[in-house]
């Protein structure tokens, strides 16, 4: 059996499917993340896509595990995904990688995952410099045996999955295609909306603001998400992020 034919029969197979609503579009980059932890020999898969130099959108993981590590991945500021989507190149990281080219990120990583390594793979063709595919491994051994062309035509798999999706569906260029509305994206949303609050009352532009949300995350060994949600609520005043933790 081709890798093609075994990633269509695990997104088909994916249980989500067979419940209520679980194959509502905003929910097919989990179901590709799934698939993709499914047929690959990795622990964890994620997939994100990045909207300006400082934004990054969760689309959706393959787990509770894979999911927080994208949201230390935003909260460190860097990490392979961003550099895979940005630069158009697939990044294998081991441990001594991640700790040299992303420290905060690989503190992060060892203390909250139990992943060690990551392989992020770019989105291609129409989707080029749009995202990209994160593979988390808890045996940084296992990434020399990860097949590369079997690797790359699952990314490639994804890919043209989520692009056939926009293709035959109807959105705006202000709402973007559905798969960019799933839960994960959906909270994230709440950190733009906690900027604009911290620009407004603190007087602040948004890369400072984001600064004072990745300080306080890192400092209370929260994620940025957690501490925007916080703000958003009222249970952090913005003020407060301008002081010591």
């Amino acid at each position: 059996m081709t890798i093609a034919q075994r990633f269509a029969d695990a997104l088909a197979g994916d249980p989500a499917t067979q419940q209520p609503g679980g194959a509502a579009p905003e929910l097919l980059p989990v179901r590709l993340a799934r698939a993709c932890a499914a047929v690959l020999p990795v622990d964890g898969a994620g997939l994100s896509t990045l909207s300006s130099p400082h934004g990054r959108w969760p689309l959706g993981g393959s787990d509770a595990e894979a999911d927080l590590t994208e949201r230390l991945q935003f909260t460190a500021g860097g990490g392979p995904c961003v550099t895979a989507a940005a630069t158009g190149r697939p990044v294998f990281a081991m441990p001594e990688d991640i700790g040299r080219r992303w420290p905060a990120f690989a503190a992060l990583l060892t203390e909250r995952t139990r992943y060690r390594a990551v392989v992020a793979l770019p989105f291609r063709r129409a989707l080029a410099g749009v995202g990209a595919l994160d593979l988390y491994l808890v045996d940084p051994a296992a990434v020399p045996r990860l097949d590369v062309f079997d690797t790359i035509a699952v990314s490639d798999l994804v890919t043209t999955a989520l692009g056939e999706a926009a293709v035959w569906s109807t959105w705006t260029v202000e709402t973007g295609p559905e798969w960019l509305h799933g839960p994960a994206a959906v909270r994230r949303s709440g950190v733009w909306r906690a900027l604009g609050r911290m620009s407004l009352e603190l007087d602040l532009g948004v890369p400072s603001a984001l600064d004072l949300l990745r300080s306080h995350a890192t400092a209370t060994g929260s994620t940025v998400d957690d501490v925007a949600h916080a703000v958003l609520t009222g249970a952090l005043p913005a003020d407060l992020l301008t002081g010591p933790c």
